[in-house]
């Protein structure tokens, strides 16, 4: 066979193939079509089924509720036996389902009773003996549940030698909650389903009850009218017992090739719709997803312009791809003389070029990795200027996760590194000058703590002189002078042995050292600056009040300090009464426990005086160092108070006094009982 032959022969079995395949594709579409079709036809009948079938147990139980209510007005109003047999018989009239009434009492014993004309039956009435009958069981529910209660179905002979399903509804009658009787109605199955289910469905499908088991009690319907059946069951619960209502619907064939005509058309109809609809969506979603990409890159454009840290990418290679306006800017030269350069690079200094090509060639073959903290390098402008750079580096992953390059961001130091010399420069200054100042501190503490000591061993000597000149010259002192003398002399001793402790402790404040804290009671305090107190108090007419709680414990301080503290504010609350205008004049200190928790006692001290107070612009740089309202004063009192208090972890603060005056308070902690 010559080649064009059998070239032109495998062309056709190729399009023959196609085709076949095409049609096979066709036929599998149109009997999917059919299949689906006639599925869809008889779902579309079973859910009708199903759904009259609901509709008719929806039927007969209102039906059954409403038989219910007509039942319970019976025994109203005139409830003798003629009267009720009447309504009762009217009531059958109306509805036919039922067949007969019967009004028993609580033994169930017949009191009246009524049959429906339209079915006669040889009526053999129950009584109550029989514990174990249908009726008996239903009442013996109704009784329990105090409502109407209903019997299994039973079968009914009839006189024409047929029968019927019968079922029994018991109604209790209360009273006050008490039984007082029961309505019987019996009820036909076969009349509750040709009274109480729609004509149509009885025209056109076959209604039945049944048992769990599937045994008909009552059947009424069309005759079969049909190849195909479709069934639908529904539960029909009564209170004491159970029925299933069935509905059976004969059908033809599904009309299939009607519905796959109108199936093609729509299913054409519906994949163009659909074509069209997902290429518009595709052609927006596009469109959308260009404009995002364009503003993400001028985003990114404007967000690389707009920094003033300068960024480097390199490949695997070292090879420059990429630079930022920063970058440019920093080392002086462009982005095109920049891209594609490699080892050694135009701005690295000359001198360095061989180091810095040895450790880019280390970086580059993966085996040192660059620390996240950044190092730093020196890089050189095109003008040759040299400038300190601190560099971070990091792999350059893409969108596949694959390792491309390095990208590394830089920051010119040059500036940082000459605010530091400055800094460095300026440090060493302000230590030199916080030397100074220490001294200067230091000298006017202690000119300021030793003013009180030395004025007290200066009244002591006063005094002490004033005692040896009032005995005769030439003559020996008295025996009680020399003993006052003897306690002034002492008083100098314990006041220059105070000086010295004040050196020391002034000393160590300025050197802030941990002052030596011992336990110390609160009486014990108050005695030690006590007599200094009372010397001013009695030049300044001023009485002292000293109220002590008892029982306090000791507390943890340093004792020359914390006296320190006291004397000045006594002082102050003193010399706030030097005025002629205030009287009397009182110096009120109290020491009492202060608020405390689990973990921390306190103790408070309180100064109070009954001075002019203090205005509100004094007492906004009242704790200021080297502020103050006197002319001789130095302003370093309350300012180291606050500050002796402070180390010792209390509070120092104070507060206006009625009717005048200022209290000042001060906490110190307590040593905790358990310790």
């Amino acid at each position: 066979m010559p080649q064009w032959q059998l070239h032109r022969w495998h062309s056709a079995w190729r399009r023959w193939s196609l085709w076949s395949l095409l049609v096979a594709l066709v036929v599998s579409m149109l009997i999917t079509l059919v299949w689906l079709a006639g599925r869809y036809e008889a779902s579309l009948v079973q859910t009708r089924v199903e759904r009259d079938a609901a509709d008719a147990v929806s039927d007969i139980r209102i039906a059954f509720a409403h038989n219910v209510q007509s039942m319970q007005t019976l025994q109203s109003g005139n409830t003798d036996l003629a009267s009720w047999e009447s309504r009762a018989t009217e009531l059958l009239n109306q509805r036919r389902e039922l067949v007969r009434l019967e009004w028993r009492d609580a033994q169930l014993r017949v009191r009246a009773h009524a049959e429906s004309p339209f079915r006669l039956l040889n009526w053999d009435p129950v009584d109550g003996s029989n514990v174990h009958s249908d009726m008996n069981m239903s009442c013996a529910s109704a009784r329990r549940v105090g409502g109407p209660s209903y019997s299994a179905s039973y079968f009914q002979p009839l006189p024409n030698g047929m029968g019927s399903e019968m079922m029994e509804l018991c109604l209790p009658l209360l009273n006050d909650g008490q039984v007082t009787g029961f309505l019987i109605a019996t009820y036909s199955l076969q009349t509750v389903l040709v009274d109480l289910v729609a004509p149509n469905l009885q025209r056109g499908q076959e209604v039945s009850f049944t048992e769990a088991d599937g045994t008909r009690l009552a059947v009424v319907g069309a005759m079969r009218r049909g190849t195909r059946m479709f069934s639908a069951q529904q539960l029909f619960d009564l209170p004491g017992t159970t029925l299933i209502l069935r509905l059976d619907s004969w059908h033809a064939a599904p009309s299939v090739f009607p519905n796959v005509l109108t199936a093609l058309v729509t299913a054409m109809s519906i994949a163009l719709v659909t074509v069209l609809i997902v290429l518009v969506r595709d052609n927006r979603r596009r469109l959308r997803a260009e404009r995002d990409l364009g503003e993400a890159l001028a985003f990114r454009k404007a967000m690389e312009d707009s920094q003033v840290t300068g960024l480097r990418a390199r490949d695997l290679d070292g090879r420059i791809t990429y630079v930022n306006p920063a970058f440019c800017e920093m080392v002086g030269f462009s982005a095109d003389e920049l891209i594609g350069q490699t080892n050694p690079l135009p701005y690295w200094p000359p001198e360095s070029s061989s180091d810095y090509s040895a450790r880019q060639m280390v970086r580059l073959s993966g085996h040192h990795v660059p620390p996240r903290e950044g190092y730093e390098s020196t890089f050189m402008r095109k003008n040759g200027v040299r400038f300190p750079v601190m560099i971070y580096e990091a792999p350059l992953i893409n969108a596949q996760g694959l390792h491309t390059g390095w990208m590394g961001s830089f920051l010119d130091v040059s500036e940082q590194r000459r605010v530091e010399e400055l800094s460095r420069t300026s440090q060493e200054r302000l230590q030199a000058t916080a030397r100074l100042a220490t001294v200067g501190e230091m000298a006017s503490l202690l000119s300021h703590e030793l003013n009180q000591p030395l004025a007290a061993i200066s009244s002591y000597a006063t005094g002490s002189l004033n005692l040896l000149e009032d005995d005769a010259p030439g003559s020996m002192p008295s025996p009680d002078n020399l003993a006052d003398v003897r306690v002034g002399i002492r008083r100098i001793a314990q006041q220059a042995e105070r000086a010295g402790r004040v050196i020391k402790s002034v000393h160590d404040f300025i050197r802030r050292r941990d002052q030596s804290r011992e336990p110390v009671s609160a009486r014990d305090l108050l005695d030690a600056v006590l007599p200094i107190i009372r010397l001013q108090a009695h030049k300044l007419r001023v009485h002292v009040q000293i109220s002590l709680e008892g029982g306090m414990p000791d507390v943890l301080c340093d004792r020359t300090m914390v006296e320190q503290v006291l004397l000045n504010l006594a002082r102050n609350g003193m010399q706030s009464m030097d005025d002629p205008s205030i009287e009397p004049r009182v110096l009120d200190i109290r020491v009492r426990r202060a608020a405390s928790n689990a973990q921390s006692k306190w103790i408070e001290f309180s100064v109070g005086d009954q001075g002019l107070g203090i205005s509100d612009e004094v007492a906004e740089r009242l704790f200021t160092p080297f502020y103050t309202t006197r002319a001789e004063g130095m302003g370093l009192g309350l300012s180291l108070c606050r500050t002796v208090v402070e180390q010792h972890g209390g509070f120092l603060g104070h507060a206006a006094r009625e009717p005048r005056g200022t209290v000042f308070t001060f906490t110190l902690p307590a040593i905790q009982a358990e310790a």
